[in-house]
């Protein structure tokens, strides 16, 4: 084969691999030597069986690998990667799951250790997060540009239904143990830090891979014409995310369990409260992420490519502004977050406050992430305006409000976000013929970052209204004396 005709198969082989990321992963399965059909299933996750061999007809007609058929029975066909193949196989650094789970994973424990650490010694949230974010912003000059959006997406992703409600508990935990007059506000922040351990690790890790081609899989809606086969698709995905969630809770377990043994701290009735609470959350979010997963981000995927597809592309923007608006409600941990905060306050930060400006936070940040699929504006001029304004005004309102504010960025970006707004992104990006990798992705990134600006500006707000306003027996009675004293703290310091 001449070397004319050997560059054009890889060519094509290259761009065929960022619209299908199963292609690309059977090439570098095989390059550990020759595989039957089961062999190579099992190694790429259990997937679905018409859709390997779909891929390795195609992969077989590209001249990319070979297929040998025994004449046995049941018969046996082995796949084995041409020159060809291994050429383009070496070609392709692909970041395997199972590294990117423990880099995500090792970055929110590091950084879950430095918040209990700021909470034990009452360090200063607004110092530590200007620190980190300074940081983040000096390794990006060193990543990989295609990684940049999907290393920010990680910090927002990360903190979902089990870790939000888990890491804030054990804030308020922590900071009961104080006893001074800022272990209140100092009981958020945890999920805040939380958020930046993952953005760091993953960029650190783009500069170890440096992969020139980021790979993403497209979401396909289940082919399904009866009610029946509707049930069929979701009950086959229930015991693949019933797994997952038993893995994700069984450290929480464990941990549990060790804490019960050594210490004897919690009584029977505590005990099967907990057991109780473990079950639910079980069921609940098994059932939740095979909803979102099966039924929903397929259909944001379909719906983007669908509204992209017409003549005014431009009414995308308030489309957006609309969506992120209204889907702020159906995120659980925010609702987790907001009684919270209304908890911790005395009601001084009222739930529905919470909701309408986290509302207004996440429209803006959508309709800014259509703004970029629809002009292909670089991450880079959003993220970096956006953050040093979120991370000034952490001089100008109270300590809590930074916590709230950074906490509700983290919290914002969770599970609906990632599987519906994501999708919807990659959809209109695909109609407009845009980059996806570098358009689409960073969806998750600005919902994360717009209500760090959105709260602290409520809390600006708040702080001054209270300033002017003469302090009577009745609001000294609404306001939490640990909003009080903050505010009168920051007044001494001239912070305010």
């Amino acid at each position: 084969m001449s070397q004319e005709m050997t560059d054009s198969i890889r060519f094509a082989a290259t761009a065929m691999q960022t619209l299908n990321r199963h292609r690309a992963e059977i090439l570098i399965a095989l390059l550990e030597g020759t595989m039957r059909f089961g062999e190579l299933r099992r190694a790429l996750g259990g997937i679905a069986q018409k859709t390997l061999a779909d891929d390795l007809r195609i992969l077989e007609a590209e001249g990319l690998l070979t297929r040998k058929v025994y004449a046995e029975i049941p018969p046996k066909v082995e796949y084995t990667l041409t020159s060809d193949g291994l050429a383009l196989s070496n070609q392709v650094e692909a970041v395997p799951n199972r590294v990117l789970i423990c880099t995500v994973a090792m970055g929110v424990g590091v950084f879950a250790a430095i918040a209990v650490l700021r909470v034990l010694y009452s360090l200063n949230l607004a110092r530590l997060l200007t620190v980190f974010y300074l940081l983040l912003f000096l390794l990006t000059l060193f990543t990989p540009r295609e990684f940049l959006a999907v290393a920010f997406d990680a910090g927002g992703v990360t903190t979902g239904p089990v870790t939000v409600p888990f890491i804030m508990a054990m804030g308020v935990g922590l900071s009961a143990a104080r006893s001074d007059s800022k272990s209140g506000s100092d009981s958020f922040g945890l999920v805040a830090l939380c958020s930046i351990g993952p953005i760091l690790t993953v960029l650190l890790l783009g500069m170890v891979f440096h992969p020139s081609e980021a790979l993403y899989t497209t979401v396909e809606i289940a082919p399904v014409a009866t009610v029946r086969e509707m049930w069929e698709a979701f009950i086959r995905a229930i015991p693949n995310y019933a797994r997952e969630v038993l893995m994700s809770m069984i450290p929480v377990l464990i941990v549990f369990i060790l804490f019960q043994l050594f210490t004897h701290r919690y009584q029977r009735r505590q005990l099967l409260r907990m057991q109780v609470g473990f079950l639910y959350t079980f069921i609940g979010l098994v059932l939740f992420l095979t909803g979102v997963n099966v039924g929903f981000a397929p259909v944001g995927n379909l719906l983007g490519y669908t509204m992209a597809g017409g003549e005014y592309k431009w009414l995308l923007i308030p489309i957006a502004l609309l969506i992120g608006f209204f889907i702020v409600k159906a995120e659980p941990a925010i609702q987790v977050l907001n009684n919270q905060v209304e908890e911790i306050s005395g009601g001084a930060i009222s739930h529905k406050a919470m909701n309408a400006t986290l509302s207004i936070g996440v429209a803006s940040a959508v309709a800014l992430s259509m703004v970029r699929v629809l002009t292909g504006l670089s991450l880079y001029w959003i993220l970096i305006p956006g953050y040093a304004i979120a991370l000034i005004l952490t001089h100008f309102v109270s300590p809590i409000f930074v916590g709230i504010a950074f906490d509700s960025g983290g919290v914002a970006s969770g599970p609906m976000t990632s599987t519906f707004l994501l999708p919807l992104a990659i959809g209109v990006c695909t109609a407009v013929g845009g980059n996806v990798v570098t358009d689409a992705f960073g969806i998750v990134a600005l919902v994360a970052m717009v209500p760090l600006i959105a709260v602290q500006v409520m809390g600006l707000i708040t702080t001054i209204r209270e300033k002017r306003r003469p302090v009577s027996a009745d609001t000294m009675q609404k306001f939490s004396d640990d909003i009080v004293v903050a505010i009168e703290e920051d007044s001494d310091d001239g912070t305010v």
